[in-house]
């Protein structure tokens, strides 16, 4: 790995020297075990500690099978579903490697008594499987975490679709965390040439899912004018939310929960901010029971910050903390998009407000091949810019996963796989100049 890490590192390197570089048989990853699938029984979700379960191993380097690649991996980020996969909630992830491994013959190495995590990553490709002619050893690249086989028809119109679609370091193995990757050629994307290694890590799961809530036909479709809700609004999906709504043309009207998070939005540009701790909105008299005044109270606050408006789109992610809320706020014939439920999946809201008032809830998921593609190209372009906060080496992983538990974190959560600092990677460093302050925004002290 020091010699791979070496010549990556330099930036000086071409197709030939990088083709020619020796494969290690092994390399470090963070994994979670089999063994430790029952660690938190009997523990309450919040008190569960991802680094106590996440550890860092050798693990056997896989061979590119067809329209497969082997990519070095400078960084990655952390997202939800490695705090996920990390606590074994909703489920161990182990069920998903047997079965994808029993469906789809191919990916008999998935199945594995260790779960390599991340579900994002740039560097660059070291080695491709036959059939893979987009990329070549050399290319400096991203990942997005579509996974999907596209065998059945399902999937051609819109590739989410497909009966065989899976995240790529929560669903299948040979994730982002770690110093090499085994991703499906059809998962890469150029890097964004500004960028840092971990800046360009940090986008690709969390801005293309906002990407297809918000903009898609597959989702809000959210268009000029529109009042747009977003939970979370400094947070990893939020971040990127607020800035694909301003860049529409759109009002965000964003909810965070500290007066810092509320100045980390006012810096991208919203001006209607709701902080949820200082109001105190408590949606929940007791776990089984909502608060319905609360919920009107929460209203009332939308219209008073939009002269009246009730939001057209609410960009709903936390779940059964907030769904209620959300369908009660919308505006008659809204829209509430919902992915994610980190707060809970079970949710709980009065249909009235939903039926009578024509609105409609729309299930969102990531994000097919062209969405990922678009929302990257904002990315490449300076539209839309990464919101990393803070960067982690790998052996810091159960750290940073901690971090994204406990949401103490804003924007995104990076952490540095082969590159051995923070600041390597830019290829374009006039473009980047354009837009450093927007860059490091969301960056902590």
């Amino acid at each position: 790995m020091d010699e791979i890490r070496d010549v990556l590192v330099s930036g000086e390197f071409d197709a030939e020297q990088v083709r020619h570089l020796p494969i290690p048989e092994s390399y470090r990853g963070a994994v979670v075990l089999r063994d430790d699938v029952n660690l938190f029984d009997g523990t309450p979700t919040e008190n569960r500690d991802p680094a106590k379960s996440l550890t860092i191993w050798d693990i056997p380097t896989p061979e590119p099978g067809p329209g497969e690649a082997l990519v070095a991996v400078m960084a990655s980020s952390i997202n939800y579903n490695t705090v996920w996969s990390a606590i074994f909630e909703p489920m161990p992830t182990f069920g998903f490697l047997k079965r994808y491994a029993k469906s789809v013959p191919s990916a008999s190495g998935h199945n594995q008594p260790f779960h390599v995590l991340g579900s994002d990553m740039s560097g660059v490709v070291l080695k491709t499987g036959p059939g893979v002619h987009r990329w070549q050893a050399g290319d400096k690249v991203v990942a997005h975490c579509l996974s999907v086989e596209l065998s059945s028809a399902d999937g051609h119109d819109d590739s989410m679709l497909d009966p065989d679609q899976r995240i790529w370091g929560y669903e299948t193995n040979y994730g982002g965390l770690a110093q090499l990757s085994l991703v499906k050629a059809n998962q890469l994307m150029p890097k964004p040439a500004h960028l840092t290694w971990e800046e360009a890590a940090c986008s690709g799961l969390v801005h293309s899912t906002a990407y297809r809530q918000l903009i898609s036909r597959n989702g809000g479709q959210i268009k000029l004018g529109d009042v747009v809700l977003i939970w979370g609004a400094a947070g990893g999906l939020g971040s990127y939310a607020t800035q694909l709504v301003l860049r529409a043309g759109a009002i965000p009207v964003c909810v965070v929960s500290s007066e810092t998070k509320a100045e980390l939005v006012r810096a991208q540009g919203a001006e209607l901010i709701i902080n949820r701790s200082a109001e105190g909105y408590r949606f929940w008299k007791d776990p089984e029971t909502p608060d319905t005044t609360e919920w009107k109270r929460f209203g009332s606050r939308i219209r008073d910050l939009t002269g009246g408006d009730d939001p057209d789109v609410v960009f709903e992610h936390p779940g059964r903390e907030t769904m209620g809320a959300s369908v009660y706020v919308a505006r008659r014939g809204g829209t509430i998009v919902t992915c994610a439920s980190t707060s809970g999946y079970q949710h709980q809201y009065d249909n009235r407000y939903l039926w009578m008032a024509l609105k409609r809830i729309i299930g969102t998921h990531f994000a097919n091949y062209r969405e990922a593609w678009e929302a990257n190209r904002l990315i490449a372009k300076g539209a839309v810019h990464p919101t990393l906060s803070a960067v982690y080496g790998l052996h810091e992983v159960g750290a940073a996963a901690r971090r994204v538990h406990e949401n103490t974190h804003s924007g995104k959560v990076g952490v540095l796989c082969l590159a051995p600092r923070p600041g390597l990677g830019v290829d374009d460093p006039e473009f980047r100049a354009r837009h450093i302050d927007q860059i490091n925004r969301f960056r902590e002290d």
